[in-house]
């Protein structure tokens, strides 16, 4: 079995061949034989721009054909992948990149409207940024010009070159940096390996019966976990087709399940919600879809009953993960709706799970991130002496070792599918005119699952209200951030210490 993604990128061409491994809508359509070829013309391009095994190579771009080369390319070239979130802001996206040292940027500057590279060009040159872009020695615009001439620059490779750096790449070696943000409102990077991140891939698409024959339409972002480890890697270990998304539209995406006969397509709740509620929906053939994959929220039984029967789903499954652990738990084929629906399932991917005494969910096993970048403080709190991850959940296991998610111990709330850090919106609202102190908590959504209500005490100054507020917010956090809802106080319910109840927050109507 292959434990280096270089490696998997070879085995596939071989044994797959003139399989379709990549559709994009409207672009791209690669053979896994003609697959292996782009990424080795990337790798090779790399290596003549003097990147060097180890170095950091980010790709802030939406789900593409030019995310897939770029990320696998690097991979290849002995490089480490560091996905940078394309709902990041100029300022956030500096942060990631300058802090993990990125030697190559790969960025689609004109993605929804927003040039990218200029915004992050405008946040280094920033009094306080202090050149944080100095390790940054190439920058390639995906979309424009500056691919091709980019890909040129393979010619000065040799091939058995880049084939001599791919064989060095061990399956010990850091694969990815994932970027998460922290109770701190400071982002941590978790390290994987490449064995960790093909074993939990090849995990996923187990359960979900992955194989040649399915065409998987990829609507989780290629910067998270989802749309890369249990996307792209899951189709690379099993010969599936990727249909690459980049912009999640119902009325869209039945069109591309009806055109590419679409057969798996996993995502949060809301996705599925928002297209049975269509009404459009019976004007598409959805007949081909065969599996769905859900997390990141409670689904309703009803909700998996109704996947079944309207949308023709064979298999609805929930699973659970988190960027340090990728898929722990994941329910299998044959599950009851009602064990689907109240559970995420039991421990896979050579994952032990347990409950702590306070009834946070710990788990252990080979496929744990390496640690985080530069924050060993960081890491050992988040991992124990024994090995154990504290995630932070507080859940229970049933006698079969199934794992219900009850409730949080962080503050953390999940907005779509992304997980959002209240102490990182509140640093954020610290630096507004006007606001004396803020508390931000999840309510629910019926659309999104949950958003931010943000409460404000205000201070002399500026008279502000809510439109200044999320205004401000916009500009310097990711949209799924932004909270939704704004209420001003005269003050923040308090526990004797002085600790802010936010338990009481969230039961507010």
């Amino acid at each position: 079995m292959e434990l280096t993604i270089p490696a998997v990128v070879r085995c596939a061409a071989r044994e797959f061949g003139d399989a379709e491994a990549l559709a994009e809508p409207g672009g791209a359509r690669l053979s896994y034989r003609e697959l292996h070829e782009r990424v080795g013309e990337v790798a090779r391009a790399l290596i003549a721009e003097g990147i060097a095994p180890g170095d950091r190579v980010a790709v802030w771009c939406p789900n593409t054909t030019a995310w897939v080369l770029a990320a696998l390319g690097a991979l290849t070239a002995g490089a480490t992948l560091v996905p940078v979130s394309t709902r990041f802001t100029g300022p956030e996206a500096l942060d990631v990149i300058s802090r993990c040292g990125a030697r190559a940027l790969f960025v689609d500057s004109d993605f929804l409207g927003a040039d990218r590279l200029a915004a992050l060009r405008a946040a280094a040159a920033a009094p306080d940024a202090g050149g944080r872009l100095a390790a940054l020695a190439l920058v390639v615009r995906v979309g424009t010009g500056d691919w091709s001439a980019f890909t040129e620059r393979s010619v000065a490779t040799p091939p058995a070159q880049a084939a001599a750096r791919a064989a060095l790449v061990s399956a010990a070696d850091v694969c990815d940096i994932l970027f998460t943000s922290g109770t701190t409102g400071r982002s941590k990077g978790a390290m994987s390996s490449h064995r960790s991140s093909l074993s939990v891939a090849r995990a996923w698409a187990c359960h979900g019966g992955l194989t040649a024959d399915d065409r998987y339409l990829v609507v989780n972002p290629f910067f998270h976990s989802f749309g890369w480890k249990a996307g792209i890697l899951a189709c690379l270990v099993s010969g599936a087709t990727m249909v690459p998304l980049p912009v999640f539209d119902p009325a869209a995406a039945m069109a591309v399940i009806e055109a590419e006969r679409i057969t798996v397509l996993p995502g949060a709740p809301t996705i599925y919600q928002t297209i049975l509620d269509h009404p459009d929906r019976g004007g598409f053939d959805l007949s081909s879809l065969r599996l769905a994959v859900t997390g990141a929220a409670n689904v309703p039984a009803a909700l998996v009953e109704r996947m079944g029967r309207e949308l023709s789903f064979e298999t609805v499954l929930t699973a659970y993960g988190l960027t340090e652990a990728v898929v722990a738990t994941m329910c299998r084929p044959g599950d009851a709706p009602e064990t689907v629906a109240r559970s995420c399932g039991r421990a896979t991917a050579g994952f032990e799970v347990r409950v702590g005494q306070t009834g946070e969910v710990l788990l252990r096993g080979p496929n744990l991130m390496l640690g985080y970048l530069d924050d060993p403080a960081a890491t050992a709190e988040a991992i124990d002496a024994d090995g154990w991850l504290h995630t932070g959940d507080v859940g229970r296991l049933d006698a079969a070792g199934y794992l219900t998610i009850t409730d949080r111990l962080k503050d953390m709330y999940i907005c779509g599918g992304f997980n959002v850090y209240p102490a990182e919106v509140e640093q954020v609202l610290a630096r507004l005119d006007g606001v004396a102190e803020s508390a931000v908590v999840g309510v629910p959504d019926a659309r999104l699952g949950e958003v931010g209500r943000a409460y404000i005490v205000t201070r002399a100054g500026p008279a502000l209200d809510a439109a200044a507020v999320l205004g401000f917010c916009r500009q310097r956090l990711a949209n799924y951030k932004v909270p939704r809802q704004v209420e001003f106080r005269d003050a923040l319910p308090r526990n004797p210490s002085g600790k802010v109840l936010k338990r009481l927050l969230r039961e507010e109507p």
